[in-house]
């Protein structure tokens, strides 16, 4: 290996995930991470080792990389695992092209054009049902038949370390026969993970199950804050807009699909049987172990929920071939989110709206205070990765602290 990289790293020689990088001395430009370092894709391509037009490397988003398609990002990953493991590599002997990680800045990796959430964990959407509406019947008619989903707010999903201000909106106050306006006053994490769209359909045009990874070019950590008071009040009878669009947060690294191929695995039975257009064949989830961290300001982080990506009882497969059953188009960069990621046990939810119960079962942190919802100060840090036979392939974290209303 011609640079070391730490056993325990997320960024083993086994994932090679892309971002946007920049230093004091390196405009924003493309890179991989390699354990605690960067290899700067702009800088190795001035080596003339890349057999397609390498100014897509020096700009600032990885759009027009990924628009160079899986035949050539999946070589660009392939040649640099064998020549970080080659002691007669183009890279051997050439410090100049790693960075430390810790002496970047990440941007966003992507233009984002669009972005779809969806409510695809069951656990999840029946704990909400249980709270909300009928806990007998706490799914909705068309729950397991359709991948439910919403179109959210493209320009506000922003990078990792990017704090957020808490929102404001209107809500409706307990007992209350009229709304009032200020701060939410039931800030929520979300926890989710994000793909991101790899290649164009053109308008009318339909990606079908046994198509659909050949578009996603990899996945993000994602967090989707929401307002819950803001929420309840506003959603009928169109679902989430101010309570969800004020900020969504991701993880800098794109972990590619072909990275995650050794945690696939079975996901839930799907009862009753769904529509042909989203029946698919193969293993199509993946065994990401997640977890979530809350931070008082100036305390020590503790994790709060350990949940996993297996959980999901609708694929990113059905997603996509749902998403775009009507003809609707997709384009490179567009960002799809999982929706909340929640297990069976109670330690597995994966907002805080559940962890709390509605406020009901406040949790308690070592520092002696209580959260049912997300304070001013809290940093919330998530992470996630997938390990298997002795192979670690990580996606980082995503961190962000919330700042008092403006």
């Amino acid at each position: 290996m011609i640079i070391d990289i730490p056993t325990n790293s997320d960024f083993s020689i086994h994932n090679i995930p892309f971002g946007i990088f920049s230093t004091k001395d390196r405009s924003p430009r493309a890179g991989v991470a390699v354990g605690e370092h960067i290899l700067d894709l702009a800088a190795v391509a001035e080596l003339d080792v890349f057999d397609f037009n390498s100014a897509v490397l020096e700009k600032d988003t990885l759009n027009d990389f990924i628009s160079l398609g899986k035949e050539i990002t999946s070589k660009v990953r392939k040649d640099i695992q064998h020549w970080l493991q080659d002691d007669a590599s183009p890279l051997a002997g050439k410090p100049e092209l790693f960075v430390k990680q810790s002496e970047a800045q990440m941007h966003m990796p992507l233009h984002v054009g669009d972005y779809t959430d969806f409510y695809s964990s069951i656990e999840h959407a029946t704990n909400v049902g249980k709270m909300f509406r009928d806990p007998e019947n706490a799914l909705l008619p068309n729950w397991k038949h359709i991948p439910v989903g919403y179109h959210g707010r493209a320009s506000s999903i922003i990078i990792s370390g990017q704090p957020i201000h808490r929102p404001k909106g209107q809500t409706l106050p307990k007992d209350a026969e009229k709304p009032v306006f200020g701060p939410s006053q039931r800030l929520d994490f979300e926890l989710e993970m994000g793909f991101v769209v790899g290649k164009d359909t053109k308008l009318g045009e339909s990606v079908s199950t046994s198509e659909a990874e050949d578009y996603i070019f990899g996945l993000v950590l994602f967090n989707d804050w929401s307002a819950r008071d803001i929420q309840k009040w506003e959603y009928v009878p169109l679902g989430p807009f101010l309570a969800k669009n004020f900020a969504s947060s991701i993880s800098p690294w794109i972990v590619t699909l072909n990275a995650l191929e050794p945690f696939r695995v079975e996901g839930p039975e799907q009862k009753p049987e769904v529509l042909p257009y989203l029946q698919f064949e193969g293993k199509r989830n993946y065994d990401v172990s997640l977890e979530v961290a809350l931070a008082p300001e100036g305390g020590e982080a503790e994790t709060i929920c350990r949940s996993n990506f297996k959980y999901m009882y609708w694929n990113m497969a059905q997603q996509l071939a749902h998403h775009t059953v009507n003809g609707c188009n997709i384009n490179i960069g567009d960002m799809m989110a999982s929706g909340t990621i929640s297990g069976k046990d109670e330690n597995s939810y994966g907002s805080m709206l559940e962890l709390a119960w509605m406020g009901t079962k406040p949790i308690k942190l070592k520092d002696g205070s209580e959260r049912k919802f997300i304070n001013d100060g809290d940093t919330v840090i998530m992470r996630g990765y997938a390990e298997k036979d002795g192979k670690r392939v990580g996606f980082g974290e995503v961190r962000t602290k919330v700042l008092p209303a403006k």
